[in-house]
């Protein structure tokens, strides 16, 4: 069985895109590539404890193992060392990115505190958005109690739209609670 956002995508989504952007072709229309979570462990130069735990969380909450990311190169004011791992991260595509989207969009982000909403402006130039969260106790796969180390994460959603409109619109599409921007 597809998921859920998939499935609303292929009926709904599709045909008020078609429309509004006056395609016929559906492979025209901006979709949805992959999704990358990531999570920086800076604290993880001293105890390596730390990454384990964290990279265990980023494995729960997006079902898939995640892969340990090294340094690039030696920084002596942070006792940095090339090749030491400094974070995890997890390429989401198919079935669990559209199943971690609609996780994203309709539990996680009304659970953040204070939320008014993701901002409108968090787009590379060329149709990808980036946000971040504060910590991961808002999945609800985390057992707060539990957590030792509470971690931010980077979430980018890659899209084939080429232009930050576009991706607005398929993201608004979505469900995606962008903030109300003031014009001034």
């Amino acid at each position: 069985m597809p998921p859920r956002l998939l499935d609303r995508y292929r009926q709904e989504i599709l045909p008020r895109l078609a429309e509004e952007f006056g395609t016929k072709n559906p492979h025209a229309l901006p979709q949805i590539k992959k999704i990358v979570v990531s999570m920086g462990v800076g604290r993880a130069i001293g105890d390596q404890k730390i990454l384990q735990e964290v990279s265990g969380h980023l494995g729960q909450i997006t079902g898939q193992k995640p892969a340990i990311t090294r340094a690039s190169k030696s920084i002596s004011n942070f006792k940095l060392r090339e090749g030491m791992q400094v974070g995890c991260r997890v390429t989401l595509r198919g079935a669990r990115m559209y199943e971690f989207l609609d996780r994203l969009i309709n539990i996680v982000l009304p659970r953040v505190r204070d939320f008014r909403g993701v901002s409108f402006k968090a787009f590379d130039g060329a149709g990808n958005y980036s946000m971040g969260l504060g910590e991961q106790t808002v999945f609800p796969e985390i057992q707060a109690d539990k957590i030792v180390n509470a971690q931010g994460m980077n979430i980018a959603i890659v899209t084939t739209a080429g232009s930050d409109d576009r991706a607005r619109t398929l993201l608004r599409e979505f469900g995606m609670p962008f903030r109300k921007e003031s014009k001034a």
